[in-house]
């Protein structure tokens, strides 16, 4: 590890690792999302309906509130410098978004073992009205995000 990632505070290497990471991120960019809070373990993301995330019953699109927690799962699960990839995702809708709703993805680390680590992201719409809770495994591959010496 570099001199400089030894020096860094927990909170300060996830929030490099979130920098490098959005900066190569063009889905979450091109949708809108806006990362609200990074922690290690943690990752808060918004994300505002748009006409072209609606479907035929007018409500957002499941696919769009799968996306925005997966990010969340993403954001949260990189915090420590290592390259972690999803392994396993589900979500269980609970009430539908709808146009112009701002939908906030809130992810929390429940275990991290080893390569694997299990993380809990809640959707919920600026009422608090949950919409989704999502849940996702990860793996960690090779590689990190920030630069390291050697």
């Amino acid at each position: 590890m570099s001199d400089v990632m030894e020096t860094m505070t927990p909170q300060q290497l996830a929030e490099a690792c979130a920098k490098a990471m959005w900066n190569d991120d063009n889905a979450t960019q091109k949708l809108g999302m806006r990362l609200e809070r990074i922690a290690p373990g943690e990752a808060v993301l918004s994300m505002t309906v748009s006409e072209a995330m609606t479907n035929g019953h007018g409500n957002a699109h499941g696919g769009y509130i799968f996306t925005l927690a997966d990010s969340a799962f993403a954001f949260a699960c990189n915090t420590y410098n290592q390259v972690t990839v999803a392994q396993h995702c589900s979500i269980n809708y609970i009430a539908p978004g709808a146009l112009g709703d701002r939908l906030t993805a809130t992810a929390r680390e429940v275990s991290r073992r080893g390569r694997s680590g299990i993380y809990d992201i809640c959707i919920t719409r600026q009422d608090g009205t949950v919409i989704a809770e999502f849940r996702g495994l990860s793996r960690t591959i090779n590689g990190t995000l920030l630069p390291t010496a050697g």
